[in-house]
């Protein structure tokens, strides 16, 4: 597995006095293993969290779906975002509850070779 990690910021204009109406500094992981790709993004002011936000398989990304918990790229993906120290996973399902946390059999699912 190919893991890419880049920092970003969105934040508005500086104002006056310095200060930002809004300011989100972010981590964006993508996970790669032949064609398929995996994206997860985490705050760098909850660094406890991490999302997974999209799978990309032979060049269409897509929203995850329940299957793809289980799939062995999610599995090592979440596996390395645990190792630095982001143990609150969570995913974008896409069917209208936003973010949902990994189920619990998945989040220690036993990542081989």
């Amino acid at each position: 597995m190919k893991i890419e990690r880049t920092r970003h910021v969105d934040a508005s204009e500086q104002d006056e006095s310095e200060g930002y109406d809004y300011y989100y500094e972010y981590d964006i992981y993508l996970f790669t293993d032949g064609t398929a790709s995996l994206a997860a993004r985490s705050y760098v002011d909850e660094p406890h969290e991490a999302h997974f936000l999209s799978i990309k398989e032979h060049g269409r990304s897509r929203t995850l779906v329940d299957a793809d918990l289980k799939n062995s790229l999610f599995l090592a993906a979440q596996s390395h975002l645990r190792s630095e120290g982001r143990t609150d996973l969570r995913w974008l399902s896409g069917r209208g509850d936003g973010y949902e946390p990994v189920p619990a059999g998945e989040a220690e699912g036993d990542v081989g070779g």
